[in-house]
């Protein structure tokens, strides 16, 4: 594959192929770039259609948010994890598999990170290899204020920063700098340009073979099976809580006044 190729047949996600080099852009601009339905699908889609024939993905946002979490406009509506399957919550194991894609498959995952970072976002940060941020990127898990949890999201940040960084940032749900994510270790590089700093980077990880990068991220993924042991009951956790009325009572009340649960 040689030269540079734009692809535009999705409605949530913008694909722009470079050599053996593809940039998945999160790209739902009116609904502040979060997660519904759909984006998981397409995620999942070009993942499967692309991880043997590239050596490199690069996962981009919009310059103002990369990803802000689940559409919870998208949840009162009952399109994701709500009742789009006859009552049925959504399964969430679309998103956790293209988070353990990005993990273990064969190939450099990048996150470059603009703006806003919250929720799921923080799933593909901390699913990435590496992760390029602007020097004005914000990082947050704000579920807990719904009554809600990063449930997906714990065991592949967890593996990134540790069980005590994970959970400070889940109990606190406030913004974290660049710079304090750098030093958690939830950023490799950051800086005011970070556009220049990712394409050193893949100068750099260019030298490397799809072969060598494809065994290497195989061995990586056998010395830790964290991912995989808990996936089930990530699962089952993600679908608990968005199964529970209470919480989508507090979901439809902010969507609706703009109020926190805690506001009265």
């Amino acid at each position: 594959m040689s030269g540079s190729n734009t692809m535009s047949s999705y409605q949530t996600i913008r694909l722009r192929q470079e050599g053996t080099v593809l940039y998945l852009q999160i790209y739902r601009p009116e609904a502040n770039n979060t997660i519904n339905e759909n984006f998981a699908i397409e995620c999942r889609e070009v993942i499967r259609q692309y991880r043997d024939k590239i050596s490199i993905l690069v996962v981009e946002g919009l310059p103002e948010v990369f990803c802000f979490g689940a559409d919870l406009q998208a949840i009162e509506q009952g399109n994701i994890a709500g009742n789009s399957s006859g009552g049925r919550p959504q399964d969430p194991e679309i998103l956790y598999e293209v988070w353990q894609d990005m993990m273990s498959g064969p190939y450099i995952s990048i996150a470059h990170v603009r703006g806003k970072a919250n929720a799921g976002g923080i799933g593909f940060v901390a699913a990435s290899d590496i992760v390029i941020a602007d020097m004005r990127a914000l990082f947050s898990l704000s579920e807990m204020l719904f009554g809600l949890l990063p449930a997906c999201v714990l065991p592949f940040l967890v593996h990134k920063i540790g069980k005590q960084k994970a959970h400070y940032m889940t109990l606190m749900t406030k913004p974290v700098s660049a710079e304090q994510a750098h030093n958690w270790g939830l950023v490799d590089d950051y800086g005011d340009n970070s556009d220049l700093i990712l394409k050193k980077h893949i100068q750099r990880l260019n030298c490397l073979s799809k072969r060598a990068i494809a065994r290497y991220k195989s061995y990586m993924s056998e010395l830790d099976t964290l991912i995989r042991d808990q996936k089930p009951a990530a699962l089952a956790l993600n679908v608990e809580i968005f199964s529970d009325q209470e919480n989508l009572s507090k979901i439809s009340r902010y969507i609706q006044t703009g109020k926190y649960p805690w506001e009265a």
